[in-house]
């Protein structure tokens, strides 16, 4: 039987109501992780225009350099979904992926997502006419060389047709492990811990 609240005005809701909607969101929510990878899966049909690779490939290398960097899960995973929000927001496609793993990674590695799209330009914004300096606003933020350090290990350098990637079965127990966690759990978020982006140098 289909349960439904009564209310059609959410300030008119009851406390009953609300913990309806809580139980029934609950299977919705189980599946975000599913989702996500539809989502990575999809991006195989768009190239990254004028580029030699595809986004889903650019994700898949760049989270196979993280695995293989020796960096931990959250690591590999915001590496793998650093540009998971570039189908429906292209313009702001950083801010966009970084909310969607924020409740679920630490926040350093959210942080890096959400900056990454400003640090990347410093490798090309000059031949736009933009300043390819503007991460130094960062300058004195405690995740700004985890973010430097990400772009240039895992994101400028992932557009390579021949880079032996993983394949995306590889990732799919780590996004699924990462967005199984209760969501924006302190121990998880540890908000002010920088954590080391790789154990192997």
């Amino acid at each position: 039987m289909d349960e439904h609240v009564g209310f059609t005005a959410m300030k008119d809701g009851t406390r009953e109501e609300y913990e309806l909607l809580a139980r029934l969101e609950k299977p919705y929510l189980s599946l975000t992780a599913d989702r996500v990878l539809e989502e990575l899966k999809r991006a195989s049909e768009a190239t990254l225009e004028g580029y030699k690779i595809t986004r889903l490939e650019h994700g898949l290398q760049s989270g196979t350099r993280a695995l293989r960097d020796g960096a931990d899960l959250d690591w590999v995973v915001g590496a793998l979904l650093h540009d998971i929000g570039d189908g429906l927001a292209p313009q702001n496609h950083d801010k966009m992926s970084a909310e969607v793993i924020r409740p679920f990674v630490r926040w350093d590695v959210a942080w890096t997502v959400e900056h990454h799209g400003i640090f990347q330009m410093l490798y090309y914004g000059h031949h736009y006419g933009w300043d390819q300096n503007a991460r130094e606003q960062f300058r004195h933020h405690p995740v700004f060389n985890n973010c430097a350090e990400f772009c240039e290990r895992w994101d400028q350098s992932s557009f390579d047709p021949d880079y032996p990637i993983e394949p995306i079965d590889t990732f799919e127990p780590m996004v699924k492990e990462v967005f199984s966690r209760k969501a924006y759990d302190p121990e998880i978020i540890q908000e002010g811990f920088v954590s080391s982006l790789t154990v192997n140098p």
